[in-house]
């Protein structure tokens, strides 16, 4: 076991762990670290604590101090800076006649490195281009192509239900969301529907899945013959989240009986089965589409 604190660089970024050495470190507190790009300033996110060993990429690098107030006006000197490096660079872009679009600039705390993140179809030779920005800033510079995910979370916005983009909010590392999960949710595989502002697959599915897991193993599917207390029926629509079935009964008067109650109030007979994938319900050209919102 090894004492850590977790320490965030960014908002909605990853939590790395530190030694805090013999610091008295408290969420919240700002503090200078040693990382793989040089020193920085992070925040404190998670306090004091043991952690595995197998939690833990060694080396576990400490922290070296709490950051003053002199470390806190340099950062927002960076921050001034990242402003006019942004508009260097879209000069240069435009002057080596490059198809690339700047979504972030960042200086590391010492200052000893620009990156820049950029978006951009396909592979982009920019060697030519960092030649002419390191002649410029005179310090290291990293160009960093992303997707349009980590765009998204960088840029922030809103989504279609009208909050804050998930990634840009609390999700610290994307996962992957399938066709699957859409289907098992109950959504139209209607392409516009299911994906987010970043133009693939709302991470909400992957976020909402594991409910909806053990949702689907109580709840009784369409076509699941039940027990209700009116009789014995088919279940013919379902309610997943409210947990409310409809069921239709025949009664002993050829009368069709149309019963709505909670799933756990039946007893399932036998459950239906899904005889297909959502691979298999679609035309080739509507799956590819599809297939490429999961990229």
């Amino acid at each position: 076991m090894a004492k850590v604190i977790g320490v965030r660089f960014k908002p909605v970024g990853k939590i790395y762990y530190f030694d805090p050495l013999d610091f008295e470190i408290y969420q919240g507190d700002k503090v200078i670290v040693e990382t793989a790009r040089g020193i920085e300033y992070g925040e404190v996110v998670l306090p004091l604590r043991e952690v595995d060993d197998s939690e833990i990429v060694a080396p576990l690098k400490n922290v070296i101090r709490i950051a003053t107030e002199e470390d806190k006006k340099k950062v927002e000197e960076n921050k001034k800076k990242e402003k006019e490096a942004a508009k260097i660079f879209v000069e240069k872009v435009k002057k080596h006649g490059l198809e690339m679009n700047l979504v972030d600039v960042e200086y590391t705390f010492d200052q000893n490195k620009v990156l820049f993140y950029f978006t951009a179809d396909g592979r982009i030779d920019f060697r030519e281009l960092v030649k002419d920005l390191a002649a410029v800033f005179r310090t290291r510079i990293e160009l960093r192509q992303i997707g349009v995910r980590d765009e998204a979370k960088i840029l922030g916005g809103l989504g279609i239900c009208g909050r804050p983009l998930c990634c840009a909010k609390y999700l610290d590392d994307f996962q992957p969301v399938s066709i699957k999960m859409a289907k098992e949710q109950g959504l139209s595989l209607n392409p516009t529907k299911i994906s987010g502002a970043c133009g693939r697959l709302m991470c909400c599915l992957k976020f909402e899945q594991e409910s909806y897991e053990v949702l689907l193993k109580t709840t009784p599917k369409v076509g699941a013959i039940v027990e209700t207390p009116e009789g014995r029926g088919v279940v013919e629509k379902v309610s997943l989240l409210k947990g409310d079935i409809t069921v239709k009964i025949e009664k002993a008067d050829d009368t069709v009986m149309l019963y709505e109650c909670k799933a756990k109030d039946v007893k399932i007979i036998k459950d239906a089965q899904i005889t297909q994938s959502p691979e298999e319900e679609l035309e080739p050209e509507e799956l590819e589409e599809l297939k490429e919102l999961e990229e």
